[in-house]
Formats: C-alpha cells, structure tokens, sequence
C-alpha cells in the first residue's frame, strides 16, 4: 500500500493574522475550529485541504504534510530504523482518527496519519 499525501499544516505565531493572510491571497475558506483553523482549498475535488496551528511554542513557522498509513507506530519504528526521528508520538484527534511526526535525517518533519 501507498502512503498518500492527504493533508497539510501550516505552522505560525498569530493565527489570525495567518488565516487572514491565506484567505485572501488564494481565496481558501478557512473556519476557525479550537485552536485550529481548517482550510478547505477550494479545489472542487483536486488538491488536498489542511489546517493553520499556532502551537504557543517552537516551533512557530513550519510546514509540514501528512502521509496516510495503516499503522503510526510501524512507520515510526521504520523512520527510526532509516535514520529518522519520532518528534511527536501516536496523539488521538477526537472523532478523526491520531497523527503523528517524525524527522527525516535532514531535520525535516513530517506527519503520518491514521483516520478512525
């Protein structure tokens, strides 16, 4: 099985200035959800959709997609055995399904997900 690209995330300091700032320039209907603000691309069926984070920590500026997997702890473990890192582990989205983060050995952090 593949592993999908499915979401992305969008890391800053002030969400609001952020949403604002991505709602105008390319017209994303993005709705503000706790602490995150989902953004619906407006693809009409192409491209992915994603959401806008302000963590209140480091890191503030960050982009970083999500791969779809069947198993959060095997990928993990299979990063890890290549030479990655777990940054955050398996953590349960309500309702939705979990993520998690891991680094590649460049430093650069990418999402797995698992939906319900």
């Amino acid at each position: 099985m593949g592993a999908p690209v499915v979401h992305f995330e969008i890391g800053c300091r002030n969400n609001q200035k952020t949403v604002k700032f991505y709602s105008d320039l390319f017209g994303w209907k993005i709705d503000q959800q706790g602490p995150a603000a989902m953004i619906d691309t407006q693809g009409g069926g192409s491209g992915i959709d994603g959401h806008i984070a302000s963590l209140g920590h480091e890191p503030h500026n960050y982009v970083t997609i999500y791969a779809q997997v069947n198993d959060l702890q095997a990928y993990l473990k299979k990063a890890e055995n290549q030479g990655g890192k777990t940054v955050v582990p398996p953590v349960e989205v309500p309702g939705m399904g979990h993520f998690a983060w891991f680094a590649d050995p460049d430093g650069n952090v990418i999402g797995l997900w698992k939906p319900l």
